[in-house]
């Protein structure tokens, strides 16, 4: 098991038959034992909170161990969609999925979302900020870390955990990329352009002394910069948070031309799914500035003029 426990708790906790439940084990302990065997593994903190938010509203009122699909349809159907669908609604079935996978595997107790099917998700066209607006906000940045941060963001892509841990020895001031440890805990880098070098060599000449205080080259955590991001938002009016950054990114290099699969692997996604799901707004219109004619290097017609 992941767990860890001394050999007297552990005892407690021996695998049960199929339709046995540990003696003096609740659903809460479930619960909490779940949570911990995901942090032994390595998961990260964010996706450990996840778990805890989606299930524990859950597990609050219905015992773990004695669901029934029955009432997993009504956990389910109470989460009403909002306006990108049923997407909140499909983040509990996904938790839920986890958490009894794991369950039946180290207790051997039924698992109720064995066949469950997933809520359908829509195929919703994600907010975006257009160059004019990521300048803007640019603009309106009290401090110069604000404008290298929402520049490295449009930039490169980068997700906010990747943002915030950012050190000085992880810039390659060379070939103007970051090291960064992305999903999956893998190593990968991420390019930026020349404005957010600019904007990073000003902010670390004028705050040297701040750099890598805080773990990161930016002397605030990871809520610092979501609490900046949404002073931003309330002052501009232009939504300001890394998902809809990296998803800007993604947008405006497709409309300048680069092709799917190339944004796949400076955007650092494992596949080309999410880069069509994050550039739905590239329309045909915007397909059609690219369009090259097949024959449009002949010119002769057969069959008389036109």
């Amino acid at each position: 098991m992941a767990t860890d426990f001394n050999c007297s708790t552990r005892q407690e906790f021996i695998k049960p038959g199929a339709n046995e439940i540990s003696q003096g084990t609740t659903g809460n302990n479930y619960f909490e034992l779940f949570l911990k065997s995901r942090e032994a593994i390595g998961v990260s903190a964010r996706t450990l909170m996840f778990y805890r938010e989606r299930l524990s509203k859950i597990f609050s009122t219905i015992d773990c161990t004695t669901i029934t699909r029955e009432q997993i349809h009504e956990i389910l159907n109470s989460i009403p969609p909002n306006k990108y669908g049923l997407a909140t609604r499909h983040a509990s079935y996904r938790a839920l999925k986890a958490f009894y996978r794991w369950l039946n595997l180290e207790y051997g107790i039924t698992n109720p979302m064995v066949g469950l099917p997933a809520p359908i998700l829509g195929k919703p066209i994600l907010p975006t900020l257009t160059l004019t607006q990521v300048m803007k906000l640019i603009a309106e940045c009290p401090t110069l870390r604000a404008k290298a941060i929402i520049a490295l963001f449009v930039e490169s892509g980068l997700r906010l955990n990747e943002l915030s841990h950012i050190r000085l020895h992880d810039i390659d001031w060379e070939c103007n990329t970051v090291t960064v440890i992305g999903k999956g805990r893998k190593e990968a880098e991420a390019p930026f352009g020349l404005l957010t070098k600019q904007y990073l060599i000003a902010w670390l000449r004028n705050n040297r002394g701040k750099a890598d205080t805080n773990g990161n080259i930016w002397g605030i955590s990871s809520y610092g910069i979501v609490s900046m991001l949404r002073r931003l938002e309330k002052n501009t009016g232009i939504t300001c948070n890394p998902h809809t950054f990296r998803r800007t990114f993604a947008v405006l290099l497709r409309k300048a031309g680069v092709d799917t699969m190339t944004i796949q692997n400076l955007g650092r996604w494992e596949s080309t799914a999410m880069v069509q799901r994050y550039t739905r707004s590239f329309t045909f219109r915007d397909s059609l500035r690219f369009y090259k004619a097949p024959l449009g290097q002949i010119t002769n017609c057969e069959g008389g003029n036109v």
